[in-house]
């Protein structure tokens, strides 16, 4: 058989049922690994917009307001259900608890810690889902593919050692075939590999700026002002002149009275 006869075309049209599986098999995974990482893309192209909403927030007049520009600058985001969890938390505290009652003896810091940590639990499932969809993809294709290889080249040498014509030639095409599902597995999973890698480095960084604005917060819901940062470099052997700025909410709820 000439050569330009071998390819895709005549591996697909000699397989059986098992190879059709595995080649059926690998176009799912390819199909639901791009579909996650443009996905994943789109969603770290509006994270872009996150750090611009929470200098807004900070720079807001009032609560209210910090919510309102958090919201329009980066809606449905982590940092905006973390806001709204705390200043939810916070108000809740204020209208509910009565001296005279049990609620009444509940812990501020304890009770908004509580309820921003849930806000970033569920931020971080969230930022999290398909993930796992993405890393068993790159660490099974290969071997789904060296499955369809080793399975093709079975099925090449049957037919060899039925046809009783072992040449070089009559082995190189089919085998060379099989070998077509291997580079396929490949096809599937690297992409899939550095994908993961590539948002897990992101999404790692995006819960750190995450945890910051939540010790921000609770600073904010506890003592009424935002914390500090501390001075480095040269800066922390200046001496001060003057006191410190640091932009601030000047709302009325518990503890910013």
């Amino acid at each position: 058989m000439p050569v330009d006869n071998f390819g895709l075309a005549h591996l697909w049209g000699q397989s059986d049922l098992i190879i059709k599986l595995v080649a059926f098999m690998l176009v799912v995974m390819s199909v639901a690994s791009w579909y996650l990482i443009a996905v994943r893309a789109l969603r770290q192209f509006r994270a872009r917009r996150f750090d611009a909403g929470v200098e807004a927030f900070w720079n807001a007049p009032n609560l209210d307001e910090g919510l309102t520009r958090l919201s329009r600058a980066a809606p449905d985001s982590p940092f905006e259900a973390l806001a709204r969890q705390g200043a939810a938390a916070a108000e809740h505290l204020r209208r509910h608890t009565h001296e005279e009652t049990l609620g009444g003896k509940l812990d501020t810091d304890e009770f908004v810690t509580r309820a921003m940590r849930k806000s970033i639990a569920l931020s971080t499932a969230q930022l999290e889902s398909g993930l796992t969809v993405l890393a068993s993809i790159g660490s099974t294709a290969p071997f789904v593919g060296l499955f369809g290889t080793v399975w093709g080249i079975y099925h090449a040498l049957i037919g060899i050692s039925v046809s009783g014509m072992a040449t070089l030639d009559k082995v190189a095409g089919p085998v060379g075939e099989a070998l077509i599902m291997t580079a396929f597995g490949l096809f599937v999973a690297i992409p899939a590999v550095l994908a993961f890698n590539a948002f897990t480095r992101a999404n790692r960084l995006e819960l750190s700026e995450l945890d910051a604005f939540a010790h921000d917060l609770h600073a904010w819901f506890t003592t009424g002002t935002r914390l500090a940062s501390a001075p480095t470099g040269d800066a922390a052997n200046r001496p001060a002149r003057g006191a410190a700025s640091t932009p601030t909410l000047r709302v009325s709820t518990p503890g910013a009275a």
